[in-house]
């Protein structure tokens, strides 16, 4: 047949190109494109959020650590997976649930550990604690003890962002149950109407608090409330750490790009109670389990094995890495300095006194 003037011809895919794409995982994926050293270092960073948490767990029993305390343990490969695909320019804010990101993002462990502590030598010098991770030189922007008031900082950093072209973007991470917060609609119309480069990470354990999914939201499927507003939206398996990775870099990838915010539902679940005083009467002990047995950390880990890409007793070697470098930012948490009272005026919380000033002796 005579090939007409200007037609091209459909290249057909070779059989061994076209088996390769057909027989792809994620994690084959990403290690083409990552390389093995890479996704080492992506199941050091569970690990050692793991490490870090259980360590937290046994200091607040102790008494080292004081007020509330919320774990990220079994949510470890959703932090890790998204955060992964952030450049510096990107801001993160996050809820309470807040040590994962962080230490995801890159925050020194000693200086976190040395905050959870109330020393100074912490990140906030003390003065946050466990709900309020912060580092300006992150773009770590913090947790939020107010469940969905930080979605509406997010918005606000995403328009700087766009206003002053800086190519950024902004994730931020909330719970299931801040999608029934006013502040939640808000920020979704707000960052859909102005195209806001808005990644909105929610982590679906299935429980808010202590109350499981049906029966606090109307929609079981939270991704499905990005549809009001007209919103790209995703639900993707959040235990699954190559496949947060892959999918959010997506959702990144849309947002930079000028095209507006997108919604992403990362189905995940927390071994731990919601805090550390929660005596989780509301789950049973054989649902807990169950969910155990799909724990993130050791699935990569043998994922990491079987592939070839390290062997058990370099991960061996690794995790005792990571449980010398926990145990030394306990060390250097218990070796630090407690505030002194200047931090009362000079961290601009309280203005500093009148030198001069006099106190009517009859007001006292």
């Amino acid at each position: 047949m005579q090939k007409r003037r200007g037609a091209t011809q459909a290249k057909v895919p070779a059989a061994n190109s076209l088996r390769s794409i057909m027989t792809s995982t994620p994690f084959s994926r990403a290690r083409d494109h990552l390389g093995d050293a890479q996704l080492v270092e992506l199941y050091r960073q569970m690990m050692l959020i793991r490490r870090f948490e259980e360590k937290c767990q046994e200091m607040y029993t102790r008494a080292k650590i004081g007020g509330f305390l919320h774990l990220y343990v079994g949510e470890e490969a959703t932090g890790v997976g998204a955060i992964s695909n952030l450049q510096p320019q990107d801001h993160i804010f996050t809820h309470y649930r807040d040590h994962g990101h962080a230490i995801a993002r890159g925050l020194n462990i000693n200086e976190l550990m040395a905050e959870l502590f109330g020393k100074d030598t912490g990140t906030s010098h003390g003065m946050g604690g466990s709900m309020h991770f912060a580092d300006i030189t992150k773009n770590f922007w913090g947790g939020y003890a107010i469940v969905g008031s930080h979605l509406l900082l997010a918005d606000g950093v995403a328009l700087a962002c766009q206003m002053q072209k800086t190519n950024g973007v902004v994730m931020v991470f909330f719970g299931d149950g801040a999608t029934n917060g006013g502040e939640f609609y808000e920020s979704l119309n707000f960052a859909q109407l102005w195209k806001l480069p808005v990644v909105f990470v929610c982590e679906n354990n299935l429980y808010a608090m202590g109350t499981p999914i049906e029966v606090h939201s109307s929609v079981k499927e939270i991704y499905r409330k990005a549809s009001a507003f007209d919103m790209k939206a995703m639900r993707i398996d959040g235990n699954d750490l190559l496949t947060v990775r892959e999918q959010v870099a997506e959702a990144v990838e849309y947002a930079r790009s000028g095209q507006g915010p997108v919604l992403v539902e990362a189905m995940t679940y927390r071994f731990r109670g919601h805090s550390a005083q929660d005596t989780q009467k509301y789950r049973s002990k054989e649902d807990v389990e169950q969910h155990r047995s799909n724990d993130p950390v050791l699935i990569f880990r043998k994922e990491l094995i079987d592939a070839g890409v390290s062997s058990a007793a370099d991960i061996d070697a690794l995790d005792a890495t990571i449980d010398e470098q926990v145990e030394a930012a306990v060390r250097f948490a218990d070796e630090s300095d407690v505030p002194g009272n200047e931090w009362l005026t000079d961290s601009g919380i309280y203005a500093a006194p009148l030198a001069t000033a006099t106190v009517d002796p009859d007001l006292v």
